[in-house]
């Protein structure tokens, strides 16, 4: 699903975000926020343009990255998706800076809402990220429940989502095979 967030509406994410090749992105001549879409094999950071990112001789110029318009988050969450549900969630930056704290009502009620609209395209056990950019809820990321810190969540209701994302492959529910990563061959 590395695509995710440029398939969500610009009233979701409050930014224009493009899914592009790392050799598209060398092209850039303006900042933009660049990041790898589904690991962290490109650092997720302010570019102040293409020449910035990794040179071809460390990353092979068709890996894909997302590239998105710069903006401030005033504050972000982390939210614990289990089965079309907001299972858990805390909040972690306030200001881009660590902001440890509970899960705001408006952001538990913001993730519920982009369940009810957009779950189906979400695998049944994943974590979201949402914020607030001027004032307004947008939707920041989703990453892999395994490779995504609690920070203030309950830990037992984190665990009831890793679990479920990183169960073996035999008990992966038909709704879930879609969202399998395969390894890519190399050539």
């Amino acid at each position: 699903m590395p695509g995710w967030l440029t398939g969500l509406p610009r009233e979701l994410t409050r930014r224009e975000i493009t899914l592009v090749t790392i050799g598209e992105a060398y092209e850039l001549r303006r900042p933009a926020f660049i990041k790898s879409p589904n690991d962290k094999n490109i650092t997720a950071m302010i570019y102040t343009d293409g020449s910035r990112l990794p040179g071809p001789d460390a990353v092979d110029r068709r890996t894909p990255v997302l590239v998105s318009d710069i903006v401030d988050f005033t504050a972000e969450y982390r939210l614990h998706l289990l089965d079309a549900v907001v299972h858990t969630g805390s909040q972690y930056a306030a200001h881009g800076r660590l902001h440890l704290g509970p899960p705001s009502p408006d952001a538990l009620a913001f993730g519920t809402d982009l369940v009810a609209g957009f779950g189906h395209t979400l695998p049944s056990a994943i974590v979201v990220d949402v914020g607030l950019v001027d004032g307004r809820w947008a939707v920041i990321e989703a990453n892999a429940a395994w490779a995504s810190g609690a920070y203030l969540a309950d830990p037992d209701l984190v665990l009831d989502v890793v679990l479920r994302a990183a169960s073996p492959t035999a008990s992966v529910t038909a709704r879930d095979q879609q969202f399998i990563r395969r390894p890519q061959l190399t050539t």
